[in-house]
Protein backbone atom coordinates (compact mmCIF):
# COMPACT_ATOMS: atom_id res chain seq x y z
CA UNK A 1 0.00 0.00 0.00
CA UNK A 2 1.22 3.49 -0.80
CA UNK A 3 1.62 6.17 1.88
CA UNK A 4 -1.84 7.63 1.86
CA UNK A 5 -3.52 4.52 2.56
CA UNK A 6 -1.54 3.39 5.43
CA UNK A 7 -2.16 6.81 7.07
CA UNK A 8 -5.73 6.48 6.68
CA UNK A 9 -5.75 3.04 7.75
CA UNK A 10 -3.99 4.11 11.01
CA UNK A 11 -5.65 6.96 11.70
CA UNK A 12 -2.86 9.31 11.30
CA UNK A 13 -1.39 11.76 8.60
CA UNK A 14 1.69 11.37 5.54
CA UNK A 15 3.50 13.65 7.94
CA UNK A 16 3.43 11.50 10.95
CA UNK A 17 4.15 8.80 8.91
CA UNK A 18 7.15 10.34 7.31
CA UNK A 19 8.64 11.58 10.87
CA UNK A 20 8.45 8.06 12.13
CA UNK A 21 10.29 6.90 9.05
CA UNK A 22 13.02 9.52 9.07
CA UNK A 23 13.55 8.26 13.40
CA UNK A 24 14.15 5.39 12.15
CA UNK A 25 10.81 3.53 13.54
CA UNK A 26 8.97 3.10 10.18
CA UNK A 27 11.11 1.05 6.66
CA UNK A 28 11.56 3.42 4.05
CA UNK A 29 11.06 0.85 1.11
CA UNK A 30 10.06 2.64 -2.48
CA UNK A 31 9.03 0.70 -5.37
CA UNK A 32 10.58 1.56 -8.64
CA UNK A 33 8.36 4.39 -9.69
CA UNK A 34 9.89 5.78 -5.91
CA UNK A 35 6.66 5.60 -4.17
CA UNK A 36 7.06 4.69 -0.88
CA UNK A 37 5.35 1.14 -0.59
CA UNK A 38 4.12 -0.44 3.04
CA UNK A 39 2.21 -3.57 3.82
CA UNK A 40 0.41 -5.17 7.17
CA UNK A 41 3.20 -5.23 8.84
CA UNK A 42 3.71 -1.45 9.13
CA UNK A 43 0.34 -0.83 9.88
CA UNK A 44 0.64 -3.30 13.27
CA UNK A 45 3.86 -0.89 13.65
CA UNK A 46 2.24 2.28 13.24
CA UNK A 47 -0.81 0.54 15.52
CA UNK A 48 1.99 -0.09 18.36
CA UNK A 49 3.25 3.23 18.10
CA UNK A 50 -0.04 5.29 18.66
CA UNK A 51 -1.34 2.75 21.04
CA UNK A 52 2.05 3.64 23.85
CA UNK A 53 1.88 7.13 22.63
CA UNK A 54 -1.85 6.80 23.52
CA UNK A 55 -0.61 5.67 27.47
CA UNK A 56 1.21 8.35 27.20
CA UNK A 57 4.80 6.81 26.12
CA UNK A 58 7.46 9.12 23.93
CA UNK A 59 8.46 7.91 20.53
CA UNK A 60 11.89 6.59 21.57
CA UNK A 61 10.36 4.90 24.10
CA UNK A 62 7.98 2.71 21.57
CA UNK A 63 11.55 1.90 19.94
CA UNK A 64 11.80 -1.28 21.64
CA UNK A 65 8.28 -2.84 20.86
CA UNK A 66 8.59 -1.76 17.08
CA UNK A 67 11.98 -3.53 17.53
CA UNK A 68 10.44 -6.27 18.62
CA UNK A 69 7.56 -6.60 16.09
CA UNK A 70 10.35 -6.15 13.49
CA UNK A 71 12.15 -9.34 14.63
CA UNK A 72 8.66 -11.12 13.99
CA UNK A 73 7.95 -11.61 17.80
CA UNK A 74 3.80 -12.07 17.10
CA UNK A 75 3.30 -8.93 19.96
CA UNK A 76 5.64 -5.46 20.43
CA UNK A 77 5.80 -6.54 24.19
CA UNK A 78 7.33 -9.69 24.03
CA UNK A 79 10.51 -9.26 23.96
CA UNK A 80 12.88 -8.38 27.02
CA UNK A 81 13.43 -4.52 26.36
CA UNK A 82 9.74 -3.46 25.72
CA UNK A 83 9.36 -5.27 29.58
CA UNK A 84 11.80 -3.39 30.39
CA UNK A 85 10.34 -0.14 29.07
CA UNK A 86 6.59 -0.99 30.36
CA UNK A 87 8.86 -1.69 34.10
CA UNK A 88 9.98 1.74 34.24
CA UNK A 89 7.02 3.72 32.95
CA UNK A 90 5.08 1.87 35.61
CA UNK A 91 7.69 3.29 37.86
CA UNK A 92 7.52 6.87 36.57
CA UNK A 93 3.69 6.49 37.27
CA UNK A 94 4.12 5.33 40.47
CA UNK A 95 5.71 8.39 41.64
CA UNK A 96 3.36 10.74 39.49
CA UNK A 97 0.96 9.04 41.45
CA UNK A 98 2.58 9.51 44.50
CA UNK A 99 2.92 13.35 43.93
CA UNK A 100 -0.81 14.11 43.18
CA UNK A 101 -2.11 11.87 46.14
CA UNK A 102 0.36 14.22 48.40
CA UNK A 103 -1.05 17.38 46.28
CA UNK A 104 -4.74 16.23 46.89
CA UNK A 105 -3.95 15.91 50.38
CA UNK A 106 -2.69 19.59 50.71
CA UNK A 107 -5.82 20.81 48.73
CA UNK A 108 -8.14 18.63 50.97
CA UNK A 109 -6.32 20.32 53.98
CA UNK A 110 -6.63 23.48 52.13
CA UNK A 111 -10.25 23.49 51.78
CA UNK A 112 -11.31 22.03 55.29
CA UNK A 113 -9.56 24.89 56.94
CA UNK A 114 -11.02 27.01 54.25
CA UNK A 115 -14.20 26.22 54.65
CA UNK A 116 -14.08 26.03 58.49
CA UNK A 117 -13.04 29.96 58.76
CA UNK A 118 -15.84 30.77 56.53
CA UNK A 119 -18.23 28.97 58.55
CA UNK A 120 -16.99 30.09 61.28
CA UNK A 121 -19.47 33.49 63.31
CA UNK A 122 -17.39 35.99 65.02
CA UNK A 123 -19.56 38.05 66.69
CA UNK A 124 -19.17 41.05 65.74
CA UNK A 125 -16.36 40.58 63.36
CA UNK A 126 -16.86 42.20 59.79
CA UNK A 127 -19.33 40.84 57.43
CA UNK A 128 -17.67 38.59 54.72
CA UNK A 129 -16.42 40.98 51.95
CA UNK A 130 -16.83 37.77 49.20
CA UNK A 131 -20.91 38.26 48.87
CA UNK A 132 -21.03 40.83 46.17
CA UNK A 133 -24.50 42.89 46.49
CA UNK A 134 -26.79 44.58 43.75
CA UNK A 135 -25.03 47.17 42.22
CA UNK A 136 -25.49 48.91 39.22
CA UNK A 137 -23.35 48.19 35.51
CA UNK A 138 -19.96 50.22 35.76
CA UNK A 139 -18.51 51.72 32.48
CA UNK A 140 -14.85 51.19 32.73
CA UNK A 141 -14.68 54.85 32.02
CA UNK A 142 -16.65 55.91 34.79
CA UNK A 143 -19.92 56.10 36.46
CA UNK A 144 -22.09 58.84 34.32
CA UNK A 145 -21.19 57.20 31.21
CA UNK A 146 -24.57 57.34 29.91
CA UNK A 147 -24.98 60.54 30.45
CA UNK A 148 -22.54 61.42 28.07
CA UNK A 149 -24.14 59.86 24.98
Amino acid sequence: MRIGELAERAGTTTRTLRYYESRGLLPARRAENGYRTYDEGDLRLIQQIRTLQDFGFDLEETRPFVDCLRAGHPAGDSCPASLAVYRRKLGELDALIGQLQSVRTEVGAQLARAELEASAELPGGPEPRCELGPTAPQSPVGPNWEDER
